[in-house]
C-alpha cells in the first residue's frame, strides 16, 4: 500500500527536521511526503530543500500565510498540498503534523492494520510529550480518538466522508462521519509518538472563546453545546467559564456563521453525541 502524507508546516524550522527525519528512517519505503509551507517567516523553507533536493519521495508546496485560527488553518494547508496530488496512485492519506517524530515502525504497523481490517477507515497511534526529560502519554481522555497530529485514513474512507473540513472540530467530524458509513476509527496503542510542541500554545483566542466556537463549528445543536460547556467548566470549576463558552457559542449563532457540514452530517453529529451521552447516563 502506498502512503501520501501532507504536512502543514508555519515556522518550524526546529521542530520539522525531527519529523522528516523520523519518515526517512521508516522501515516502510512506499510513500510520498508533501510539505505545505504557509507562509513561514524563518529558515522552514531551507530545511524542507535539505530534503526535497536529495530524495525524490519529498516535495514542497508554498503558500501565503493561512488565516491564523485554530482547525482552519491547518485544514486549508493540507488541502492545497493534497491538491497537487493524483490520490488515484495512493491507498492510504495521511495528515501529520510538522513537529512529531513517528517510530520507525509507524508506516508499517497502519499499512498491516489496514490490510488485515478491511473495515477499518482511520488509524493512529498515542500521542506522548516530554515531561522532566521523559516521554509520557499525553493524557487525552480519549484513547481510542486519533489525534489530530497523526491521522492516516484509507483512501476510500477518506473520499466517503468529503475530506477534511476547514472547521475547528475538524479531527472529530472526520471519526463522527466515517463511523457513520460503517467504517471504524483505530488507535494502535504500541505505536508511540513523540509531540514536540505542546498543541494550542500558538493561539492567540482564549480557551472559553474557543470552545464556544468549537462547539458552534462542530455542530451541536443548543442544549448540546450547553452539556458540553458545563463539562468543561466543571473541569475548570468556575461557573463562569460556562458562561463565557456559552456566551462565545451564542455569538456564532446570532452571526449565523457558515457551518462546514451539511444539515445531514449536523444532524450525524448530534445524533452520536446523544448516543455517547446517553450511555454515561446508564452508567449512573
Amino acid at each position: 500500500m502506498r502512503f501520501l502524507i501532507i504536512i502543514p508546516a508555519h515556522n518550524e524550522e526546529d521542530n520539522l527536521p525531527f519529523t522528516l527525519d523520523s519518515l526517512q528512517q521508516q522501515n516502510s519505503r512506499d510513500f510520498k511526503v508533501v510539505v505545505v509551507n504557509d507562509g513561514s517567516t524563518d529558515r522552514t523553507a531551507e530545511v524542507i530543500r535539505n530534503y526535497t533536493e536529495t530524495d525524490s519521495r519529498f516535495e514542497t508546496v508554498s503558500l501565503q500565510k493561512s488565516e491564523h485560527q485554530p482547525g482552519s488553518k491547518v485544514v486549508h494547508a493540507f488541502k492545497n498540498g493534497l491538491q497537487t496530488q493524483s490520490i488515484d496512485e495512493f491507498d492510504i492519506i495521511c495528515k501529520f503534523d510538522a513537529d512529531i517524530i513517528l517510530p520507525e515502525n509507524y508506516l508499517t504497523a497502519v499499512e498491516t492494520a489496514f490490510s488485515s481490517h478491511p473495515d477499518f477507515g482511520l488509524v493512529g497511534g498515542l500521542l506522548y510529550i516530554e515531561k522532566n526529560g521523559n516521554w509520557v502519554y499525553e493524557g487525552n481522555s480519549n484513547k481510542h480518538h486519533v489525534r489530530g497530529p497523526m491521522k492516516a485514513y484509507r483512501k476510500e474512507c477518506f473520499i466517503q466522508i468529503g475530506g477534511l473540513r476547514e472547521t475547528l472540530g475538524w479531527d472529530n467530524i472526520d471519526s463522527i462521519l466515517l463511523e457513520n458509513l460503517g467504517w471504524k476509527e483505530v488507535v494502535l496503542p504500541e505505536l508511540h509518538v513523540k509531540l514536540i510542541k505542546v498543541k494550542g500554545a500558538d493561539y492567540t483566542i482564549r480557551p472559553a472563546a474557543y470552545y464556544g466556537r468549537y462547539f458552534y463549528f462542530l455542530g451541536l445543536n443548543r442544549f448540546l453545546a450547553y452539556i458540553a460547556s458545563s463539562k468543561e467548566a466543571a473541569k475548570s470549576r468556575s461557573a463562569t467559564f460556562f458562561f463565557d463558552i456559552v456566551k462565545s457559542y451564542e455569538n456564532c449563532r446570532s452571526k449565523k456563521l457558515e457551518l462546514k457540514i451539511t444539515r445531514e452530517e449536523q444532524k450525524t453529529v448530534n445524533e452520536q453525541r446523544w448516543r455517547m451521552l446517553k450511555k454515561k447516563w446508564l452508567k449512573i
